[in-house]
């Protein structure tokens, strides 16, 4: 037996999804919402948050990854069979994987949160979402996430991914992804919850009126 998700555990999954599918609409159509993008470089600069409440604001900074959760737990069979969301799904599966092993990794994690607090304090100076924030984050990601063993394969068209400005974007996400994959980690949250334990996190989803 193992404990039932919570409604924190399903606040921070939906950010792991919200993330992840900015990574597919940058890779596939050049492009996605900047708020979402600068509310998810929110959730990856602010290293410290004193609660939820601190690093996600009001539930409704979540609406999108909590609808596109909530669709696919809902009717998985159907949601397979569609290319962009067995994509968004690899990569929710993916960060979270990371995660897992990134906080084995002393060294690494020190060397993350160090560039992040470098990231941090251009953003104060800029914002989340400028060039050179992005750059810096993007670096790291090269730096430090892309050295593991596990590698993120994003796909896409190849006009965007070679795009260095939309590739930092996506390696940006990617951290904000595994950033928020971590936390779910830190909240209790198991592998195991997304295989058998769907209709529960959508009920945590839905008590924490997010819809």
């Amino acid at each position: 037996m193992f404990s039932k998700p919570t409604h924190d555990q399903a606040l921070a999954l939906a950010a792991i999804f919200q993330s992840c599918e900015l990574v597919y609409q940058l890779a596939h159509n050049g492009h996605a919402e900047t708020s979402r993008m600068e509310f998810s470089m929110s959730t990856l600069l602010n290293q410290d948050p004193s609660s939820l409440t601190d690093l996600y604001g009001s539930t409704e900074n979540l609406r999108a990854g909590a609808t596109l959760m909530e669709t696919f737990f809902a009717s998985p069979k159907q949601q397979n069979g569609s290319s962009d969301s067995r994509e968004v799904i690899n990569y929710v599966m993916s960060t979270i994987h990371l995660a897992s092993k990134l906080g084995k990794k002393a060294a690494t994690m020190q060397t993350i949160s160090q560039g992040i607090e470098r990231a941090n304090n251009q953003a104060a100076h800029f914002s989340n979402t400028h060039e050179n924030v992005y750059s810096s984050i993007a670096d790291l990601y090269q730096t430090t996430i892309s050295k593991m063993r596990l590698r993120i394969q994003v796909s896409g068209s190849g006009v965007y991914l070679q795009q260095a400005a939309i590739a930092a974007r996506i390696r940006c996400m990617l951290f904000a992804a595994i950033r928020n994959a971590f936390l779910w980690r830190q909240l209790g949250g198991k592998r195991r919850h997304l295989l058998l334990q769907r209709e529960r996190l959508v009920e945590k989803l839905n008590s924490a009126q997010i819809h």
